[in-house]
């Protein structure tokens, strides 16, 4: 796990820009909110309003970023209010982060900006429970949020805009449907059943911090798709907890609140979710749960009961989710699974072609924006497939297919990034062998991806010419897909 964290390829240092636009937008958030003389409860606020104005943004166009970015504080405030009015009323409360939950889920039908309000309209009510808002202390939360989000865009579009030149692949959206047919609709009334259960049985846990069992169901859920993936994210969420408060116990209790270095290991905590979320949600756990001690220890509220109580909420949370994916409405996994690794190669294809016109020495050819989809693409795959490789998995069978299908999809990335580097090389020219070669492959996917006869692998010694070595690879990479992905256990990767 360790190594998968730090050797994955990392494309245009994509993720290490990002983790480190991500500790300087929310230090300057902080700063900001305690230079305008806001209170340390309304710089928590305001670092965590910041960091999801960096983390969930995720349109594929820095205009796209910066309508999304100005839309959070229309989404967020509104529920911050709803929270702080409702304070004292817990039934309406309750009622109010349920219907919350089910909005903010049913909106990632809308792509990306939809995905991300919904996150940040869910976080501001949790928050207004982490930090036990009420009506007086609104305006405060209000700038703080204002400022956050403000400091945070002028980081992202202004002082440190690494898309301007490039946009960005949008985040890939579930498959779609009609009705309770639209994965969307489904996830939304599991997600607000499993939120019922876990407020339910968390309030009886806990009085006071049964918003950790919401929240845990809450995450749970976003950026999953099918049952498999649910069940596995939640073993991951209270596999990264438990490590990241065993940690705490020797990192943050230490520290008892020591303004200096709280702050240096949480902006370390800050990079660390930014960095290993595309690769382990694991990891990324840990580093939420490690950050929120030591803001529990700034807070001064940090103590071994306390985070007993966060493991037994997290627990109930992510029960709540398992409980909900397995009884109401599943989404089964070989659907799932199968669209998104068509979708994959569908991007294969596309990366060679535009490589191969780059070399062609067509105008405006760039594929670099394709590989960083492609990245994206196998990330889901590797989610989405994830049931079936884990460790306790006991279908053998299943899980070899899974590892070769993922092995061989690693190989079609590794020769797209290689012959996606040789086309960018202003020396590097045109051959005309490459269009046979590029139609060979496109010739491939289609089979792959709609059924028909694979053509058999030439095979022969490897092309001298780097281009062509690359191209001759894939090809034989995509040759011995078909084995594992038709399987005599049905088409899919996944029969059940």
């Amino acid at each position: 796990m360790l190594k998968r964290v730090f050797v994955s390829p990392d494309p245009g240092r994509a993720r290490l820009r990002f983790a480190a636009r991500g500790v300087l937008g929310i230090g300057a958030a902080v700063v900001v909110c305690g230079l305008a003389g806001i209170s340390l409860v309304g710089a928590v606020i305001g670092g965590l309003a910041a960091l999801l104005a960096l983390f969930t943004v995720t349109d594929a166009t820095v205009r796209g970023q910066a309508v999304t970015t100005a839309l959070l504080p229309v989404a967020g405030l509104p529920v911050l209010t709803a929270a702080a009015a409702l304070h004292d009323l817990p039934v309406a409360r309750d009622l109010t982060f349920l219907a919350v939950v089910g909005a903010g889920v049913y909106a990632r039908r809308w792509g990306p900006r939809g995905h991300s309000l919904g996150v940040f309209a869910f976080m501001t009510f949790f928050i207004a429970q982490f930090l036990h808002a009420t009506t007086g202390r609104l305006p405060e939360m209000f700038a703080a949020v204002l400022l956050a989000v403000a400091t945070a865009a002028a980081v992202r579009f202004g002082l440190w805009c690494y898309e301007r030149r490039r946009p960005g692949p949008a985040a890939p959206v579930p498959p779609g449907g009609g009705g309770f047919a639209r994965i969307t609709t489904r996830q939304a009334v599991q997600a607000t059943a499993g939120a019922g259960f876990a407020l339910v049985v968390g309030q009886l846990v806990s009085g006071e911090r049964w918003y950790w069992a919401v929240g845990a169901t809450w995450w749970v859920f976003v950026n999953t798709t099918s049952r498999g993936e649910t069940l596995v994210r939640g073993f991951r969420r209270v596999l990264g907890t438990v490590v990241g408060i065993g940690l705490g116990f020797l990192v943050a209790f230490p520290l008892a609140g020591s303004m200096l270095p709280t702050a240096v290991l949480a902006a370390a905590c800050v990079f660390g979710i930014f960095y290993t979320a595309a690769v382990s949600y694991t990891w990324m756990m840990l580093c939420v749960t490690l950050l929120a001690e030591l803001l529990y220890g700034l807070l001064g509220v940090l103590t071994p009961g306390l985070l007993a109580l966060r493991v037994a909420e997290t627990g109930v949370g992510a029960l709540g989710a398992v409980l909900a994916v397995l009884f109401l409405l599943p989404v089964t996994t070989h659907a799932v699974t199968d669209a998104w690794i068509q979708r994959a190669l569908r991007c294969v294809h596309a990366c060679t072609a535009e490589a191969a016109a780059r070399l062609a020495g067509t105008e405006g050819a760039d594929p670099a924006p394709r590989v960083a989809e492609l990245e994206q693409l196998l990330g889901r795959v590797r989610l989405s497939v994830a049931p079936l490789v884990h460790p306790l998995n006991p279908m053998y069978g299943r899980k070899l297919r899974a590892r070769q299908v993922l092995g061989l999809l690693d190989d079609c990335a590794r020769e797209v990034r290689g012959l996606v580097a040789v086309a960018a090389d202003p020396e590097a020219s045109h051959d005309a062998r490459l269009a046979a070669a590029c139609w060979r492959v496109e010739t491939a996917v289609e089979a792959l991806t709609g059924g028909g006869d694979i053509p058999a692998h030439a095979g022969g010694p490897r092309a001298v010419e780097p281009a062509l070595a690359h191209l001759h690879d894939l090809e034989r990479a995509l040759a011995e897909l078909a084995a594992p992905l038709r399987a005599p256990s049905g088409s899919k990767l996944v029969g059940a």
